[in-house]
């Protein structure tokens, strides 16, 4: 299904639920920040941070840890809730993304099936190499500033944007 949608304007936000809940987690170290290769799924060959889908009855929280454990077998540790991003693409996917930051973890990055690790400068992220509005809020979950994002893509091009920061939204159950 093809979405007659131009901008966020188009877009009933009131009504709007997302096919997919999903997290991400940044882990960072210092002044490098832990990234993944996606092998597979939504982003394949794209530089992203771990993260996933929730599955049914689990938090956020829960999913972030449970899949930053299933793509590089790693725990994070003291996470704290960063920000939620809302996507619809215009073939009709839409998914809802909760961002959390990590400043430990226990185990070793090791590549599996899903996920290559990448651990990078938090001033040289290969942006070119990730999704188009990373490169707008992925900055303030580095400096711990609280955003909360709307974005409208067709396939990989963004087609508009709204991004609020210093928002509680309170996404961290």
């Amino acid at each position: 299904m093809t979405l007659v949608v131009k901008s966020l304007r188009d877009i009933d936000w009131d009504n709007w639920k997302p096919k997919d809940p999903a997290t991400l987690v940044f882990v960072t170290e210092g002044e490098r920040v832990l990234l993944i290769r996606k092998k597979r799924g939504l982003g394949a060959g794209k530089i992203n941070a771990p993260g996933g889908r929730l599955e049914p009855g689990e938090t956020p929280l829960e999913a972030a840890i449970r899949e930053t454990q299933e793509e590089l077998r790693i725990t994070p540790k003291q996470l704290s809730y960063a920000g939620e991003n809302l996507f619809q693409f215009v073939d009709g996917y839409s998914i809802h993304v909760y961002v959390y930051a990590a400043t430990d973890y226990d185990g070793e990055p090791t590549e599996t099936e899903e996920a290559s690790p990448i651990w990078t400068d938090t001033n040289a992220i290969p942006y070119e190499e990730m999704w188009e509005d990373d490169r707008l809020w992925v900055p303030l979950v580095l400096e711990g500033v609280s955003f909360f994002g709307r974005y409208l893509f067709d396939d990989d091009v963004m087609l508009d944007h709204d991004l609020e920061v210093n928002v509680s939204t309170g996404g961290t159950s």
